[in-house]
């Protein structure tokens, strides 16, 4: 059982990696803010509580690894990796910008504690399946977990892989589907018309496990009944708000891609900073 206090804890850096964000955006003038606030809770609990990381070795072979399928919503992995101690926070503020290690999409390596490139949606999962079949050759227990949003669903590329995976009995490989509802485009179900999500993965081999993505305690428990599971991958689908933590974000898809005016800025820290005291940061 994970404690109370943990739980208080990653919930408090789930919010820090928020502020991270918007601070990103609205300082630089570019990014995708909208799908990083949804993933931050589940961000969180993977760096800070689930994954096996060392930010002074980060090519350590026995490391966990992590891929952002949803590669646009990078800020908010760089500033996990930041605030882990993988770089120095001040880097965060050349996100995008010429000759920066922190680019719009990943890159591997770069900054340190990258582990896979993104840019054209759907190649994570396939990412995610070579490195466990790596782990199987030569011997070794790290797990792999990949964030796919939902709209990126639609790439048949993931259905490919998930194929493959179940097969091969992928199980030390867990998919994470950032369940928000929406792609750039606007609502899943409306433009790709990926629902019912559970029973597509089940029918590749596959564990399905629901949760909500911003509550820690059920999406840690649901990733150890994933690493529990020894033979079948599994996939989390956490339900989640694209925008979450700041109000006027919600709801509205314009913040899949947009920069903060000053007076955005300064309300989007108002309303986190109440979730976050500011000795935490």
């Amino acid at each position: 059982m994970i404690s109370r206090e943990e739980i208080d804890r990653i919930r408090v850096l789930g919010n820090l990696l928020r502020r991270d964000v918007v601070e990103m955006v609205y300082r630089t003038g570019d990014g995708h803010p909208g799908p990083c606030m949804s993933a931050a809770d589940m961000i969180a609990a993977l760096y800070f509580h689930v994954m096996r990381l060392d930010p002074q070795n980060p090519d350590w072979e026995d490391r966990d690894r992590f891929i952002l399928s949803k590669g646009h919503a990078c800020p908010v992995m760089y500033a996990a990796l930041a605030r882990r101690g993988f770089f120095p926070r001040e880097e965060l503020f050349t996100l995008r910008m010429l000759n920066s290690r922190l680019q719009g999409h990943p890159v591997a390596g770069k900054p340190p504690g990258v582990d896979a490139t993104a840019g054209s949606l759907g190649n994570g999962v396939s990412q995610g399946l070579g490195m466990v079949m790596a782990a199987r050759v030569l011997k070794r227990d790290y797990r792999v977990y990949v964030m796919t949003g939902d709209g990126e669903l639609s790439e048949g590329l993931i259905w490919e892989a998930a194929l493959a995976a179940g097969h091969l009995n992928a199980a030390a490989l867990t998919v994470i589907v950032d369940n928000n509802h929406y792609q750039s485009g606007g609502t899943i179900d409306i433009v790709s018309g990926t629902y019912p999500i559970d029973k597509k993965w089940e029918a590749f081999g596959w564990q399905a496990l629901s949760v909500d993505g911003h509550d820690s305690s059920a999406f840690i428990s649901a990733l150890a009944e994933a690493r529990r599971e020894t033979t079948r991958p599994s996939v989390i689908i956490a339900r989640t708000l694209k925008g979450q933590g700041v109000s006027f974000m919600i709801g509205d898809n314009s913040w899949h891609k947009r920069t903060f005016t000053d007076e955005e800025y300064r309300r989007a820290l108002w309303e986190l900073e109440q979730e976050v005291p500011h000795a935490a940061g």
